[in-house]
């Protein structure tokens, strides 16, 4: 906690004064109370729990006093706060894994009732974008805060070839910073082991020229966060660490769901008959490397408690905040009970 008007501490130290002329206050009562002694003030002096009774109200209003002072040098503290201005990415993998039965009925239909509950779970003001990736990249739909157009965009998903999960993360980012030039248009990728080597993406920033933005913390970035939910490894398309220090470097994080099974299961698509694994070594250095989390959906329940977890997490974000009203508020708490028993056992305010 800091102070935005530290120099206002010093008032503290009148407490002390204070708390001298409390107790020379009480001498000065005693000695009059001895000059002129009758039976009551006998018998209140011989009252253990009248000794402490009577000091608990100045006590109370002492703390007060303090806590007051304290607001008065308007304190400041790290605190959770709802976020009004944040933007979630979905980037979900569409390709032809997803057919794939080991999580019921499917993990796209998984994936898809996941997605939706978790657009149920979310503050209405947070926006939310949707990109489906296979072998290439696409915005779905762009960030809004109609639930109705995203529940549609999940529903119109159509399953292609190829897991391109680094393309999915670099869309994401030019979605949500569409002034840095963020062109995947113009990124020229090649098929891991296939002939030809995928261009950076400094490369590919440096020949178009584009604005340069200085790095920033990883996760420092808290007002938009991309969930990438994706079961399979990368086929084709940019590196996703690559785009992960892309993110990284933005302060955004990336959080990384994987849905199946790590020994997969053997599926047919469109001719084709290939055995579909789960990377979650990739999925964990991603999440990682943005200051994220991973997290393991095996089965559609599991899916829906990693969204509802993401929904928990995503809804604030911590912020630096004057918390001065909050300590004028215990002050005048302490001040109100301090009067209030003073009231109730001496019929004044002492």
């Amino acid at each position: 906690m800091t102070f935005t008007w530290p120099l206002l501490l010093w008032t503290l130290l009148l407490l002390p004064l204070l708390v001298a002329l409390y107790v020379w206050l009480l001498r000065r009562r005693k000695k009059n109370a001895i000059a002129f002694a009758n039976l009551a003030l006998v018998r209140q002096a011989a009252t253990r729990r009248s000794i402490w009774k009577r000091h608990v109200p100045p006590a109370l209003m002492l703390v007060a006093l303090a806590l007051m002072l304290i607001a008065a040098a308007r304190p400041v503290a790290i605190v959770h706060l709802p976020s009004n201005k944040q933007t979630i990415m979905l980037a979900m993998d569409v390709s032809g894994s997803m057919r794939a039965t080991d999580v019921e009925p499917s993990r796209i239909v998984a994936a898809q009732n996941a997605a939706k509950a978790f657009l149920n779970d979310l503050p209405r003001h947070v926006r939310v974008g949707i990109v489906a990736f296979a072998g290439t990249a696409q915005v779905a739909q762009l960030p809004t805060l109609s639930r109705e157009d995203l529940v549609t965009a999940i529903d119109r998903f159509q399953l292609q070839r190829g897991t391109a999960t680094g393309n999915g993360i670099v869309l994401s980012l030019a979605t949500l910073f569409p002034d840095d030039g963020i062109d995947i248009g113009q990124m020229q990728w090649g098929r891991p082991g296939a002939f030809g080597k995928a261009r950076s993406l400094d490369d590919t920033a440096k020949d178009k020229d584009k604005k340069e933005r200085d790095p920033v913390a990883p996760g420092s970035y808290t007002s938009a966060a991309i969930i990438m939910l994706t079961d399979g490894q990368r086929t084709t398309g940019v590196d996703p660490m690559e785009a992960a220090k892309m993110a990284a470097d933005r302060g955004v994080r990336v959080y990384t769901v994987g849905i199946g099974t790590v020994n997969g299961e053997t599926i047919g698509f469109e001719g084709w008959s290939m055995r579909v694994r789960l990377d979650e070594d990739t999925l964990k250095q991603i999440a990682n490397r943005t200051a994220a989390e991973y997290f393991y959906a095996g089965t559609a329940d599991d899916l829906k408690k990693v969204y509802n977890t993401l929904s928990t997490k995503l809804a604030v974000e911590k912020k630096e905040t004057e918390i001065s009203g909050l300590f004028a508020l215990v002050a005048a708490a302490f001040a109100l009970i301090a009067t209030g028993l003073s009231l109730a056992w001496y019929g004044r305010v002492a």
